[in-house]
C-alpha cells in the first residue's frame, strides 16, 4: 500500500470510529484524491474548525466552487453541522473526511463519479 492508501484507510477509521458512520470507500477516495498534495502537508491535511477564516475558504473554495452550491446561509450550517459530526474537541479533523461528510450532506456525490 502506498502513502495515499495509508492516510485513506486512515480516514475511513475516522469516519467510523469519530463521525459513526461506515464510509463509501469509491467516494472517499474519490473526494481524497480531488484534495491533491494537501493531503500530505501537515497543515492543509486538516480543517481548523474554530478559524472563521478557514471556514470562509472551505465554503469558497470547495461548497461554491468544486460542488457548485450557490452560496446561502446553509453553507455554513453544513460546515458546522459536519464539525459538530467530527467532534468540535477533535482537533486534527482531517480535509478529506471533512470534504466527505460535506459531499454525503448535499448528496453531491455525482461531482466525483
Amino acid at each position: 500500500m502506498g502513502k495515499r492508501d495509508d492516510l485513506i484507510a486512515k480516514y475511513a477509521d475516522d469516519l467510523k470510529t469519530k463521525c459513526g458512520m461506515t464510509p463509501d470507500m469509491d467516494l472517499l477516495t474519490k473526494v481524497t484524491i480531488g484534495c491533491g498534495p494537501a493531503i500530505y502537508n501537515a497543515d492543509a491535511s486538516t480543517v481548523a474548525g474554530s478559524q472563521e477564516s478557514e471556514l470562509e475558504t472551505v465554503k469558497n473554495n470547495f461548497l461554491i466552487k468544486k460542488l457548485g452550491l450557490a452560496d446561502s446561509p446553509e453553507l455554513m450550517d453544513a460546515i458546522h453541522a459536519a464539525i459538530e459530526t467530527y467532534g468540535k474537541s477533535e482537533r486534527n479533523k482531517f480535509r478529506a473526511v471533512f470534504y466527505y461528510l460535506l459531499v454525503k450532506h448535499f448528496g453531491k456525490e455525482a461531482v466525483y463519479k
